[in-house]
C-alpha cells in the first residue's frame, strides 16, 4: 500500500510547491545596495590594511583613453563601477564555514590590492584613475556576499564583468597554460602569467570596438 501511495505522489507535480518567495528578500537586497552606495570611496591600493570579507566595486575616472567617458560619469559622484567583485572567507566554497566576527580575515583587503597591481601592469591604465568602495559582510551576514555581488552586477552591468572578462583571473599555474588569454589581458596586456597562456584568444580590435560601443551607450553626468 505504501508503495502505491508513493507512486501516486511521484506522479502529481505542482511547481508552485517548489517555489520559495519572500516578501522581505527584495527589501533586504535594496537595503544592502543603499548601504553599499553610502560607503566611503578610497584610492587604490588602500593604504591601511584592514580585515574582513565582503563585496567591492572599482570606479574609473580616467580623463583620457578608451574609458575616458567614466570621468564625466564619476567625477562628482561614483555612479557606475567598472568592476564589481567579492572576497569570501577561506573555506567558504568548500564547507561554507561561518567565521566569527572576531576572526581576522584579510581577503577583501588582499583582493583589492591584487586588483591594484593588475591595473598598474595593464596597458592603457593608470592606477591613479581608479578608486574603490566596499562593504564588509561577516558573521551571519557573510552568507549574503554572493547575492549582493550578483545584485550589484545586475544593477550596474560593469564592463569588466559583462563585456570584457578576465580581470579577476589568477595565474592558472604550471601545466595549465593551454587555456586562452582572457579578454581583459588581450585589451590590457602586462600580467606576465597571462602571456604564458597559449590558447586562441579573442581578436583585440574587435574587443576594443566592443568597449567603444559600450562606453558610447553610457549616460554621462551631463546626459543624466
Amino acid at each position: 500500500m505504501a508503495i502505491g501511495l508513493n507512486l501516486i505522489y511521484m506522479n502529481i507535480f505542482d511547481r508552485s510547491k517548489h517555489v520559495y518567495a519572500s516578501p522581505d528578500f527584495e527589501e533586504i537586497i535594496k537595503d544592502t545596495i543603499r548601504f553599499f552606495n553610502g560607503t566611503p570611496v578610497h584610492s587604490i591600493p588602500i593604504p591601511e590594511r584592514f580585515h574582513g570579507t565582503g563585496v567591492y566595486a572599482l570606479y574609473c575616472i580616467a580623463k583620457t583613453g578608451i574609458y575616458s567617458k567614466f570621468h564625466s560619469i564619476n567625477r562628482t559622484a561614483f555612479r557606475i563601477p567598472i568592476y564589481v567583485g567579492k572576497a569570501v572567507p577561506k573555506g567558504w566554497r568548500q564547507a561554507r564555514q561561518l567565521l566569527s566576527t572576531d576572526t581576522r580575515s584579510y581577503e577583501l583587503n588582499n583582493r583589492i590590492r591584487e586588483h591594484s597591481r593588475s591595473i598598474d601592469l595593464g596597458e592603457g591604465l593608470g592606477k591613479s584613475d581608479f578608486f574603490c568602495r566596499f562593504m564588509i559582510l561577516e558573521g551571519k551576514e557573510s552568507d549574503l556576499i554572493g547575492t549582493v555581488e550578483a545584485a550589484l552586477i545586475r544593477k550596474y552591468q560593469p564592463i569588466w564583468n559583462t563585456l570584457i572578462d578576465g580581470f579577476g583571473n589568477h595565474d592558472p599555474g604550471k601545466g595549465r597554460y593551454e587555456q586562452a588569454k582572457s579578454d581583459w589581458d588581450v585589451c590590457h596586456p602586462g600580467r606576465s602569467w597571462a602571456d604564458k597562456c597559449q590558447g586562441v584568444h579573442a581578436n583585440k580590435e574587435e574587443l576594443l570596438q566592443g568597449i567603444e560601443n559600450f562606453m558610447s551607450g553610457l549616460s554621462s553626468e551631463e546626459d543624466a
